[in-house]
């Protein structure tokens, strides 16, 4: 049996685990979905679960602090060989995600999976 780590690919800082703690106790169970340019251009949205549908062609990467976080199978053509870290920032963004009322927006970093790391790829779902 291969007891090897698989990589993540996604994953959330500190601060916005904070923030999401935040927003859970307000809203309830949260998840996030990353936005493919409408609004806020590329950014992740943080909604109650059940207030945004995903779609047949939306694909879940993985969970952060408990929340599922899924993008659109096409976007995720591009972003597929990409670790992404889910951080938050001082701002108003102008999408419909539930930090913006706190001043905050969610973002997106991202870098390259390392060789070893796309070896281990957790899958997508």
């Amino acid at each position: 049996m291969n007891t090897e780590k698989l990589s993540d690919r996604v994953d959330v800082t500190d601060k916005a685990r904070d923030v999401i703690d935040r927003l859970r106790a307000n809203n309830g169970e949260l998840m996030f979905h990353q936005s493919g340019g409408c609004c806020d251009g590329s950014a992740p949205m943080c909604f109650v679960v059940g207030d945004f549908m995903t779609g047949s062609r939306d694909v879940m990467l993985g969970k952060i602090h408990g929340c599922e976080f899924y993008m659109a199978a096409d976007q995720f053509e591009f972003w597929k060989n990409t670790h992404l870290t889910i951080d938050v920032s001082e701002g108003r963004g102008s999408s419909f995600s539930l930090e913006i009322p706190l001043g905050l927006r969610f973002m997106t970093i991202s870098r390259l999976f390392t060789d070893d790391e796309l070896k281990r790829l957790r899958p997508i779902i």
